[in-house]
């Protein structure tokens, strides 16, 4: 199993559900060989669900991004649904999570004309337990307001928490088999890197 962590970080016990991080380069996130914890997300038309049950059941590439505002996140957006056909052929399914809230995910969806389904974390909730979430500081916040982006409007929530964006490529069992984590969120998984490992870890072929 592969991880591709690229941080800094004090190992220790992971927690589920730990409090959001003060900057990404604090996050601890799930590694590799962890199971995807329950927590709460919603669908496009607000339906709750479990992340821990969207996942199981099938091999999922899971990508927490931090929001449809971010070109960084529709470049990878768009990059996946690229990519989505030779994931499929390989027997993956791919499955997005960010903090928008549902009416923001389906602009995304729109705009990039995403085929995969695509989760609201607006709370937090599923950012928490995967370890990912950090708290945005106020010049940052201020920073972003510059820039006609408001985190607040996008989530509909005042926590202030992104996840730091990661890929994990989640056996049917709920394993995290692969991951990738980097907190300087201009760096992303490149698409063929992806589907190498998901080639490696993907179901048998027939």
């Amino acid at each position: 199993m592969i991880s591709l962590t690229i941080l800094v970080l004090s190992f220790g016990v992971f927690a589920h559900a730990a409090p959001a991080a003060n900057s990404p380069e604090e996050v601890r996130p799930l590694m590799v060989g962890q199971i995807i914890p329950s927590a709460s997300i919603r669908t496009l038309s607000g339906a709750k669900t479990d992340l821990a049950s969207v996942v199981r059941g099938r091999h999922s590439v899971l990508v927490f991004y931090r929001g449809g505002w971010c070109p960084y996140c529709g470049r990878q957006l768009a990059a996946l649904g690229a990519a989505k056909e030779s994931l499929k052929r390989l027997g993956w399914e791919i499955v997005a999570v960010s903090p928008d809230a549902p009416v923001e995910l389906a602009k995304s969806k729109g705009k990039h004309e995403l085929d995969y389904e695509l989760f609201s974390d607006s709370k937090g909730e599923a950012s928490r337990a995967m370890g990912l979430a950090f708290t945005v500081d106020e010049r940052t916040l201020e920073t972003y307001k510059g820039f006609g982006i408001d985190l607040e409007r996008s989530s509909g929530e005042r926590h202030h928490e992104l996840p730091v964006p990661a890929v994990y490529l989640v056996g049917p069992d709920g394993t995290a088999l692969f991951q990738y984590v980097n907190p300087n969120y201009k760096i992303r998984l490149d698409p063929k890197l992806l589907i190498a490992a998901a080639e490696i870890y993907g179901p048998p072929k027939q």
